[in-house]
């Protein structure tokens, strides 16, 4: 797809979300984007946070934030959407202003000058304390640029503030083009390790003559590890198998740590190694003629996550380590398959085998599972009432758009393509887990965020040993599910404009509610059939979404709505209260 028809699209769907113009286009583009970029691992569980004022003489300005387990690292998020259909480039100089107004607001809630100022009842009042609060600790903090034009710069120079260095970054629409037309946002991680290392990486070449994959065998210099988690951080983690390792549970190795700091010289000796899957690989001479890996594109750590990590925290905790001494030995997988199904699945047979002396969750690994292979099987069976649209399960990323390039091959059949399985009906691995959470009642685990979320919900689903082996989804469940994901969908366009913040969190916690009250008697055919909900359910939803979101607030006592929510005790309390009756008249609740 090219970049100005995704363009078109981008702001077709924007339309689509506001429903009825109650909400700014800005919050809804702000969220999808920020949604992406969680999903890949480029940021943490977002959250939408509207503000835009002027306090004294400064404006300032935020579209929302995102924060680790730990509040160690911080990212901020300020949008300048412009609802343009057609391509248009928008000044570094507009940019710039638009990272001044965010990184304003960081440092006045740094130095606890803006909470009194502001309602004690707003979502950024609460953002503000903790932000005072945690500052200090705070290990990482960048501030991302989300625009829907085009940004001649990607990225600006690293500013302090406070006393922290803060990175500056723009996802702009081309950028985002790349990553979900693409399918493949790894595409980004770049390493050259003649800029990083000084040289070429002296290496070990075995092609693949006729396998799908080359090999190399090399030794990376600690420091340039060090560097390339640095800068890319838990996206080299991801290699598309949503294997998603937080820093908590990359906590750093005693014995790794013990080492650097006593017999650098010996790591090598020491360590088993990581092992990594690269898109392509560049090949140079190294001093001594023999042949050496200068880039890698797309390179992705499959085995070795808690080596690489436990290398960047050891460092960082003790300066004086040295790593000019460490070599940390890696074998390279480099992909030559180019069908995403197959990449995908081989990709995550690497990662098993690879991980196989770990304690390493198959469920970390599951998107060659005989579940995610039934639904993929379903959706390309079984259509729509109507005979001829149907919904698509994206089981390997960029399949959607891999088979609108494939069948799509003339502009009828494009157009006939995307009104039989339109990018509404899209459903993603983490957005069918998150849809099936929430109508079990689970709105705290959906509140951890997607990939939490998405492994809970796998756990659930893998036997445990001795067990038998769950059953497959049949016609009737896959019907469910969908009919689970268009409640859900429903429900989180009403929210929306209904608040201007924590809608997530609302939607969540309104569709558990929903399943408690009523789900015994819930018609999920009806949905499935009429492929939307009625008025009069709507109707209903938005009353228990207002009992929800006043509830939310009364409870959180002054945390922030976004971290309440992810408590069990949060659950209890909002599950176990009173709401509305259901009125009578509504279609989808059985007599």
């Amino acid at each position: 797809m090219e970049l100005s028809e995704f363009l078109r699209e981008t702001q077709q769907d924007i339309q689509n979300q506001i429903g009825d113009g109650l909400l700014y286009p800005e919050m809804v583009f702000s969220e999808l984007v920020m949604e992406h970029m969680s999903e890949i691992g480029m940021t943490f569980e977002p959250v939408v946070c509207h503000f835009n004022s002027k306090i004294a003489n400064a404006n300032l300005k935020l579209s929302g934030y995102a924060m680790s387990d730990e509040f160690d690292q911080l990212d901020l998020f300020v949008s300048l959407y412009d609802g343009v259909t057609e391509l248009t480039s928008v000044p570094d100089s507009e940019t710039q202003t638009a990272v001044e107004q965010c990184l304003r607001f960081l440092s006045l809630c740094a130095q606890g000058k803006i909470a009194s100022k502001l309602d004690p009842t707003s979502d950024v009042h609460s953002l503000a304390l903790t932000l005072h609060d945690i500052y200090d600790s705070l290990e990482q903090i960048r501030v991302f640029v989300l625009t829907d034009r085009v940004a001649k710069s990607k990225s600006f120079k690293t500013r302090e503030v406070n006393g922290k260095s803060v990175r500056l970054e723009v996802m702009d629409i081309e950028r985002l083009h790349r990553h979900l037309s693409e399918g493949k946002p790894r595409d980004e991680l770049i390493v050259d390790f003649t800029e990083v290392s000084g040289t070429p990486l002296p290496c070990v070449y075995v092609p693949g003559e006729i396998e799908d994959y080359d090999y190399a065998l090399t030794a990376i210099p600690g420091e340039a590890l060090r560097f390339i988690y640095e800068k890319y951080g838990a996206r080299l983690l991801e290699a598309n198998v949503r294997s998603f390792l937080s820093v908590k549970r990359l906590g750093v190795n005693a014995g790794i740590q013990n080492t650097l700091r006593s017999a650098p010289g010996k790591f090598m000796a020491f360590n088993n190694g990581i092992v990594l899957v690269a898109d392509e690989v560049r090949f140079a001479k190294t001093e001594d003629g023999s042949t050496g890996i200068s880039w890698i594109k797309g390179m992705q750590i499959v085995n070795g996550g808690q080596t690489t990590a436990s290398l960047f925290f050891s460092k960082k905790k003790y300066p004086e380590i040295d790593l000019s001494r460490v070599r940390v030995p890696a074998k390279i997988i480099i992909m030559r398959e180019e069908d995403p199904s197959k990449e995908e699945s081989l990709v995550s047979d690497i990662s098993r085998y690879a991980n196989s002396q770990n304690a390493v969750k198959q469920s970390d690994l599951s998107a060659n599972k005989p579940f995610h292979i039934e639904v993929e099987r379903l959706s390309l069976t079984v259509f729509c009432p109507d005979g001829v649209g149907r919904w698509f399960y994206e089981r390997a990323a960029g399949s959607y758009n891999t088979l609108l390039a494939r069948d799509g091959n003339t502009p009828a059949r494009l157009k006939a393509l995307k009104e039989a399985v339109p990018s509404a009906r899209k459903l993603t691995k983490t957005d069918l887990a998150k849809y099936i959470c929430a109508w079990d009642q689970m709105p705290d685990v959906v509140s951890l965020g997607s990939q939490k979320n998405f492994d809970r919900f796998m756990s659930a689903m893998t036997p445990l040993e001795g067990e038998e082996t769950l059953p497959l989804p049949s016609v009737t469940d896959y019907k469910n599910m969908v009919a689970k994901a268009i409640i859900y969908k429903a429900t989180q366009k009403l929210v929306r404009p209904m608040f201007q913040a924590f809608q997530a969190n609302v939607t969540a916690y309104t569709v558990s509610v929903m399943a408690k009250m009523v789900g015994a008697n819930f018609d999920l055919d009806r949905v499935w059939n009429k492929q939307n909900v009625s008025p009069e359910l709507l109707e209903m939803i938005s009353f228990w979404a207002k009992e929800v979101n006043e509830l939310l607030h009364r409870s959180a006592n002054g945390r922030m709505i976004s971290e309440w929510a992810k408590k069990a005790e949060c659950k209890e309390y909002i599950l176990s209260a009173t709401y509305s009756t259901p009125k009578a008249n509504i279609p989808e609740i059985k007599n």
